[in-house]
């Protein structure tokens, strides 16, 4: 047993207090000593007061494995490479990269990095300051370093995998000896990630037990703490949770249809904390699957293997592949399969097959281009479906057993019929009050309050308001007294102030220090909320002057940029900064965990 081992070693603890030890443990389930033992290794390293190893590799035989996660998957996958490496006998310090300190990168002998590559091939926001100083003139030479890279990616977007690439790249000019090829793995990557966790263990293992010689390692102090987080549900083993409320916020005017929902995790034992997504798992339409056997002349009873798994033909189709978003890969083993000479000639022009998908859905190229072909054929063809994120909406210290969320509908017309996003349509238009749906909570460590006494300034125009509503009811639950200004943008007053009399209320209250909005139509020049923080650009220098953290959510491929330009803009003009300097002075702000953005 745990504590007769303990009793046995030269423990720290007194007969007294392991019996002491022994007693709590006892009343624990495992989801509660998991957080226990997170709590106290967190503290730890707080105090400085972490144990050493029971025995101690030197420094030069450790594997340094680093993650850079957008959506949790290349968190996830680095957790299975520490636990393989770890069975290996590898003693492994496992971080987030945007944690890790970049000084220590010349000092690693053993680097393994895993990375998501976010929107048009940039790093994910937690990765923004490794990649730049990778690619500064303070990158050191790294000639005694032996690294391996695995990219996490989409191959619906046009520069796949390419954070990964860069880090591959950059850390061979830099001298580091590439010890296992890099590989990057398209949305369904679990079976090639397990099959390169291996091969890359294989190559450290040698190297790693060759530099630590013949000490055992037993464990290394400074990995990682998440056991906080452990729970029963994940993406692999989803809750199935019940929708409680699907209420539409947005005017019958407005041009956009938002939805606030409500889903009931009652008995679930489900935690999450603000700034937290939610995974939500849909059924496709029947109708779309209906369409699809009928342009392919299958049946849907006819059994289908999927992952080593048998289905009804329908049943897949329904339930585990995607058949909203479109991917060229998806065109490529279509065009293959039914011989049609018009797709195999678009898919040799990438920028012509990309602007092709733009506004066609998976279901559209099958329904356009009607042949037959077999069942294992359509299905191979198709990738698995992926869960969708949402931004959680709502604080537990206010909500208690329920999850909300702030869902805006993909919907839109081509092709003489009404599109619906996957996952949007299905809880939107498909999924009845009291019907049930499976989710599971993905925490995000890189969007999270400070303490209570510390200013924060939210921007957040569109449903980029989700995290935003959860921050103010946590505040307002604690009684924070840091004071909060929240920027919140959308087309119409009338028609698309979301959650307007929550925020009024907080306003009033004084729990909400501040409120700019921006409705960009309701006058002749469009105005948006980078031009709000523009006009307030001396009260906002001197809240971040006094250590307000800064906080963006919504649209990546714009509206961030555009704030982020706004901002670079401000510290010019009320610090004199020259750009690069402005730049610096944001990068440093990311690294200290002042501005975070969750971007989409």
């Amino acid at each position: 047993m745990l504590f007769a081992s303990l009793a046995a070693q030269a423990s720290p603890l007194s007969a007294q207090q392991i019996k002491d030890l022994q007693s709590l443990v006892s009343q624990l389930n495992p989801i509660q000593q998991a957080w226990v033992s997170g709590y106290l290794a967190a503290a730890a390293q707080l105090s400085g007061q972490t144990a050493a190893p029971l025995q101690q590799s030197s420094e030069s035989a450790v594997l340094t494995i680093l993650y850079g996660s957008q959506t949790g998957n290349a968190k996830a996958v680095a957790n299975k490479i520490k636990a393989a490496a770890e069975q290996q006998g590898i003693a492994v310090k496992l971080t987030d990269i945007g944690s890790y300190k970049t000084t220590q990168l010349v000092k690693e002998k053993y680097l393994l990095i895993v990375t998501s590559t976010y929107g048009e091939g940039e790093p994910p926001e937690s990765a923004v300051a490794f990649h730049k100083f990778l690619f500064s003139k303070k990158a050191p030479k790294l000639d005694g370093l032996q690294f391996a890279v695995l990219g996490l990616g989409d191959t619906s977007y046009e520069f796949f995998c390419k954070t990964a690439i860069d880090f591959d790249e950059q850390l061979a000019a830099l001298g580091g000896k590439r010890l296992h090829a890099r590989a990057d793995l398209d949305v369904d990557y679990a079976a090639q990630a397990a099959s390169w966790t291996e091969t890359a263990v294989q190559a450290f293992a040698p190297e790693l037990k060759q530099a630590a010689g013949s000490a055992q390692v037993i464990a290394w102090p400074g990995a990682t703490a998440t056991a906080a987080h452990d729970s029963a549900y994940t993406k692999e083993t989803p809750y199935l949770a019940e929708l409680s409320v699907n209420q539409k916020i947005t005017g019958r005017d407005s041009t956009k249809d938002v939805r606030h929902i409500e889903i009931s995790l009652a008995d679930s034992g489900i935690t999450y904390q603000p700034g937290d997504a939610l995974g939500v798992y849909f059924l496709n339409d029947d109708k779309a699957v209906e369409a699809i056997l009928a342009a392919t002349g299958l049946d849907g009873a006819t059994e289908v293997q999927l992952a080593g798994q048998s289905y009804g033909l329908k049943t897949a189709l329904t339930e585990h592949l995607e058949l909203t978003q479109s991917y060229p890969s998806f065109v490529e083993k279509y065009a293959e399969a039914t011989a049609n000479s018009e797709l195999l000639e678009l898919v040799k022009d990438k920028a012509a097959l990309r602007q092709y998908l733009d506004s066609r859905q998976t279901l559209d190229v099958i329904l356009q281009n009607p042949a037959p072909l077999t069942a294992q054929q359509l299905v191979d063809a198709l990738r698995k479906q992926q869960p969708r994120l949402y931004s959680i909406a709502s604080s537990q210290a206010e909500v208690g057993d329920e999850v909300h969320l702030t869902l805006g509908v993909v919907r839109y017309d081509a092709f003489g019929d009404t599109h619906l996003g996957g996952a949007s349509g299905f809880l939107a238009e498909r999924l009845e009050e009291g019907a049930q749906l499976k989710v599971f909570v993905e925490h995000n460590d890189n969007f999270r309050l400070p303490d209570h006494e510390t200013p924060v300034i939210m921007i957040g125009p569109g449903t980029g308001i989700a995290p935003f509503r959860a921050f103010l009811q946590e505040r307002d639950q604690a009684g924070a007294t840091g004071q909060n200004w929240l920027f919140f943008g959308n087309p119409h007053f009338t028609q698309d102030f979301l959650y307007q009399v929550e925020l009024q209320d907080y306003l009033k209250r004084g729990v909400l220090s501040k409120l700019d909005v921006a409705f960009s139509r309701d006058q002749a020049q469009k105005v948006y909320v980078q031009d709000k923080l523009r006009l307030k650009a001396e009260e906002i220098w001197t809240w971040l002057q006094q250590g307000a953290y800064l906080y963006i959510c919504g649209d990546g491929n714009k509206m961030a940029k555009d704030v982020h330009q706004a901002l670079l803009d401000i510290a010019q003009q009320q610090a004199g900064l020259n750009a690069e300097e402005a730049e610096q002075y944001f990068d440093d702000l990311r690294q200290a965990k002042r501005y975070q953005k969750d971007v989409y």
